[in-house]
């Protein structure tokens, strides 16, 4: 049997700008000749895509949500995540379940014991091998959306208030895992992040 893929995350508040990186983050993995694919979350198939269609356009209650997220989640590690990994594929993955901690958990109250009930659930055993949380302040969050002149969803609108808390609880989930997960000071410049990810990615 040959080597087991690795997942890779990114994550970070709407506007942090961490889906500029992905391609770079995948493209540095093959110059190591690494096999990798690029997915999403919520999303990566089918049914988790008109999920994510759901959850972004339609108010529900926090609960609902973490339900809806958590079945788009299963279904995108079993068809997409795990399959990748078992063939010895890297995986590089927009959001996974360290956004649901802090948008759902810490922004919308849902409590922790649950959203980890439904994580063993939805992918048991299955942690990132290495997270990057791209943080930056709500001002620089702000002037990013605003620059992308895109219509924003539900979660972009969300206040300032809302955006404090999703952001300490990212920092909170990057203290209690120093292992796993990198903080990146979202706020440098493109040459600077992309410089702090390729030396972190070498130690794996």
């Amino acid at each position: 049997m040959g080597e087991r893929g690795k997942l890779i995350t990114l994550e970070g508040v709407d506007g942090a700008g961490k889906s500029t990186h992905l391609e770079f983050l995948a493209d540095a993995l093959r110059t190591r000749r690494r096999h990798v694919i690029v997915t999403r979350e919520p999303g990566g198939t089918d049914l988790a895509e008109r999920i994510r269609q759901e959850i972004l356009a339609q108010p529900m209650p926090p609960g609902m949500e973490t339900l809806f997220l958590f079945a788009a989640r299963a279904d995108h590690v079993v068809r997409v995540i795990e399959p990748a990994l078992a063939a010895g594929t890297w995986v590089v993955c927009d959001r996974f379940t360290d956004a649901t901690v802090a948008y759902q958990g810490a922004g919308k109250g849902v409590p922790l014991d649950v959203i980890e009930r439904l994580q063993e659930l939805a992918h048991p055993g299955l942690t990132p091998a290495r997270t990057f949380i791209f943080d930056c302040s709500y001002e620089v969050a702000r002037e990013r959306l605003a620059a992308s002149r895109k219509t924003l969803d539900r979660f972009e609108r969300e206040d300032r208030d809302f955006f404090e808390r999703v952001r300490a609880a990212y920092l909170e989930r990057a203290r209690a895992e120093p292992s796993r997960i990198r903080v990146i000071d979202a706020s440098a410049d493109v040459g600077a992040i992309r410089k702090a990810i390729a030396a972190d990615l070498s130690g794996l």
